[in-house]
């Protein structure tokens, strides 16, 4: 069962879901909520997280393991750790570095969709699939808006149109 968490102070606002039935690691989960939130923009550059303590007690698990998605958020870039604020959201823009460390993600799902007999023009529309989600869930007031909330008028993809691949009929 998901527990829902919602943590409000002067410095940031947090929604995250911690699924406690699923196998997934709950720092895991924590890593890829924190990093959910800054692709929609519910996170900014320089918000402040909570303390290592208030979100282990919000969420009710062990304050190591927030230590923990915290540490793995500060080496993948994602956060800085502040000796007075504590971790503050802070991407590292390091292009070749991101595309290093996607790249190295990406391998083994790429691998399982070949496996699958996936066409690399399937994989192209997941890809754009998975983009078109993360389009524009910000509100005017800059606030996150969930996926379905918002008019499609106001979604705009943070894909860039140069990236786009062309379909190459070779790969049906």
């Amino acid at each position: 069962m998901p527990a829902d968490v919602c943590h409000e102070s002067e410095v940031t606002f947090m929604y995250l879901e911690i699924d406690f039935s699923s196998d997934e690691a709950y720092y895991q989960q924590l890593c890829n909520q924190i990093i959910l939130g800054i692709a929609t923009s519910q996170f900014t550059d320089g918000q402040v997280l909570p303390s290592v303590r208030q979100l282990a007690d919000d969420i009710g698990i062990n304050m190591h393991t927030v230590n923990k998605a915290y540490s793995v958020l500060k080496q993948e870039g994602f956060v800085k750790v502040d000796r007075r604020k504590g971790a503050v959201i802070s991407v590292d823009v390091n292009k070749q570095r991101a595309m290093d460390t996607i790249r190295k993600s990406m391998e083994p799902l790429i691998a399982e969709a070949i496996c699958r007999d996936l066409s690399r023009s399937d994989m192209h529309r997941l890809v754009d699939e998975v983009c078109d989600e993360f389009a524009g869930y910000v509100s005017d007031e800059g606030r996150y808006t969930p996926p379905g909330k918002q008019p499609e008028a106001k979604r705009k993809s943070p894909c860039r149109e140069q990236n786009t691949v062309e379909k190459d009929e070779t790969d049906e």
